[in-house]
């Protein structure tokens, strides 16, 4: 094992949970098989139970192969419970050689080698030692000091890998609150299409999920305990907004204005900033003529107001997205008369579990169990990561560009068609309505959480004719038709392109970052850092999003890590500044714009929020995430200028 690696244990508390024999078997009985096996064999070595349960694990989104039998389920059980009973304990993990076994077995295909230290990493069986305590590495001066803007998912991290390499650090957050996106965001039917158990920091896992797939109010909670366990707050300035970041290069340093809560303004100067604000957090209004004579309640799925009654109400909902696909559900059965306005068709997939609670004995599991949480994290990792990668490559050859890009992306297509199909058997109308043109994956696909089943609804209509304008008392169509309304509900997104929103960032020179970019053309070297902005770092950056799978968690994880490994290299240089250098930022754009020709995102129907008005790809990351997380690993020095 490498030195600066530490293998993280479960030790267990007292008194023992695992003496709940009664507590063990429900967990065993309940848990999830392929998970028990893999937790299993990296406790005991135990490589022919492997050999014994290969036939019957498949990969995800394939047919099953045949279950195992009662005789060899109940066979893992036992030996399962007889080495918890026995304690056994490893200084360190098995052999590669058998953890890539225990991989391959566990999820049905083989897991490549290069896939293993990112695995490693996002399981949590193996942690860094934090960086202040590595004896090689100079502590920070104190008077060195980061400025994090926003305390959601990304700025939080940041907070808690800055304390661990000793840097002094400020987050700054608008609201009242840590949790970002899921503090603002409190609509009825809120949540994520991402896996709850990889939804989650890989240092800090959480066994507490109630949904295998998350609450809104689940994810928030999550956030507040890790501010909690953390003691995040003492370093955080709530109801603060930064206005303005202004690079002084004399004194190298970034003078940061700020609005206070009471309208008041102030300074301070920092030695770097993160910019971890996120872009799902500036909504507007749709642009549709009349919508401000309007005289009932307007509403916005991320500004909900639970004052605003919905019983008995005619509701109309404008958006067919992700957020509108969550909100019809739970407010179909409350509202009158329910009619949604569609404004782009979406694929629609019946996701494995979503609307399943996590039994209680699963949560035991988690909680007790050794590495069980660990080994169930890699596996939904797995199937909701870069095993869907292919999908999103065009294939030269694949001759039916029009609604596919490759035979595997046909099958998808197939697949998510043959779900519409089936739950619309006897509703030809809404197949015609909700069949899109264009292939799977291109833009972000919906899991249905309801959202088919609240379609069917008698009072429910889905409407496809494009909106003329709004006048007191509700809709009026481009055919003349009108539809009444109490209640008009926004279900239409964000201002994704602007990254900058409305933060003014003047770096050397006076150069203005948002002038540069404009309202939608952002760019940035590993969608990090810009030149020009010495020591400004961005997350969630022009082309990093992992638009082909779930993974922001790993993006912003992965992100902090390179950011502080960039502040080390210039420390460990003497310099006080850092920014790529304009061959290095060059080069990368023309290496995203090159790849993403061989994109799914580029076909002529995929127009999405993915693309800037001009038609160009600036979110999505074009190659897989195991590709980002090793390119982020350590800084280039030969593409970074140091002064």
């Amino acid at each position: 094992m490498a030195l600066d690696v530490q293998l993280q244990s479960a030790a267990p508390t007292a008194p023992d949970p695992l003496a709940d024999a009664a507590a063990l078997a429900a967990a065993l009985a309940q848990a999830d098989v392929p998970t028990l096996l893999m937790t299993y064999v990296e406790l005991t070595r135990d490589e022919a139970m492997l050999d014994r349960f290969a036939p019957h694990i498949g990969q995800a989104f394939a047919p099953p192969p045949p279950p195992p039998s009662d005789e060899l389920l109940a066979d893992l059980r036992a030996k399962l419970e007889k080495a918890l009973a026995e304690r056994p304990r490893h200084d360190e993990l098995p052999p590669r050689a058998l953890l890539q076994k225990i991989m391959s077995v566990g999820v049905g295909q083989p897991v490549d080698e290069e896939f293993i230290p990112l695995l490693l990493d996002q399981m949590g069986l193996e942690r860094p030692v934090p960086r202040k305590h590595r004896a090689e590495r100079p502590a920070p001066s104190s008077d060195f000091r980061v400025l994090v803007i926003g305390a959601g998912l990304t700025g939080l991290a940041a907070g808690i890998k800055l304390d661990e390499a000793g840097y002094d650090y400020v987050i700054v957050e608008k609201n009242p609150e840590v949790g970002g996106t899921w503090y603002e965001n409190t609509y009825p039917g809120v949540g994520v299409d991402t896996p709850s158990h990889f939804y989650s920091y890989s240092f800090a896992l959480n066994a507490e999920w109630n949904h295998y797939y998350p609450r809104g109010r689940d994810m928030q909670a999550y956030f507040l305990r890790i501010a909690d366990q953390y003691d995040l707050r003492r370093n955080i300035l709530f109801e603060t907004k930064v206005t303005s970041c202004r690079w002084d290069d004399t004194r190298r340093r970034w003078r940061v204005a700020l609005l206070r809560p009471d309208g008041s303004r102030e300074s301070l100067e920092v030695n770097a900033v993160i910019n971890a604000h996120g872009p799902v957090n500036r909504w507007s209004w749709p642009k549709i003529p009349g919508f401000d004579s309007f005289t009932g309640a307007r509403l916005h799925t991320a500004a909900w107001d639970h004052g605003v009654d919905l019983t008995g109400k005619n509701v109309v909902v404008v958006g067919t997205g992700a957020s509108a696909a969550q909100l019809v559900p739970a407010i179909a059965e409350q509202a009158g008369r329910l009619t949604v306005m569609m404004r782009s068709r979406h694929w629609v997939i019946p996701p494995a579990d979503h609307g399943s609670t996590v039994p209680e004995a699963v949560k035991w599991a988690m909680r007790h169990i050794p590495h069980y949480a660990e080994w169930f994290r890699f596996k939904t990792y797995w199937a909701a990561g870069d095993g869907l990668f292919p999908n999103v490559l065009k294939d030269p050859e694949w001759p039916a560009s029009e609604t596919s890009v490759s035979a595997l992306n046909e099958g998808t297509r197939q697949w998510a068609l043959g779900y519409l199909n089936t739950v619309f058997a006897d509703r030809p109308d809404l197949i015609e309505k909700l069949t899109p043109d264009f292939p799977i994956f291109s833009k972000r696909i919906v899991l249905d959480a309801g959202w088919f089943q609240a379609l069917r609804r008698d009072n429910v209509d889905l409407e496809v004719e494009t909106i003329d304008h709004i006048d007191a008392n509700g809709l009026v169509l481009k055919d003349g038709r009108r539809v009444e309304a109490d209640v008009i509900v926004c279900a239409t997104g964000f201002d994704v392109a602007k990254m900058v929103g409305s933060l003014e960032i003047v770096g050397r020179d006076g150069r203005s970052l948002g002038e540069e970019w404009g309202e939608d053309d952002p760019r940035a070297y590993l969608g990090v850092t810009v030149p020009g902005y010495p020591n400004f770092f961005l997350t969630v950056g022009p082309n990093s999003a992992p638009n082909h799978a779930a993974g922001q968690n790993l993006i912003s994880e992965t992100q902090i890590h390179y950011i502080i490994e960039c502040l080390d290299l210039m420390r460990a240089q003497g310099g006080e500044a850092i920014e790529p250098t304009k061959a290095a930022f060059t080069a990368w754009n023309e290496r995203i714009d090159a790849r993403m020709r061989q994109m799914i995102w580029t076909h002529p129907k995929a127009n999405s929020y993915y693309n800037n008005k001009k038609g160009r790809v600036f979110l999505s990351f074009p190659w897989r995430l195991v590709d980002y997380w090793t390119w982020t690993r350590s800084p280039d020095p030969s593409a970074l200028q140091i002064s």
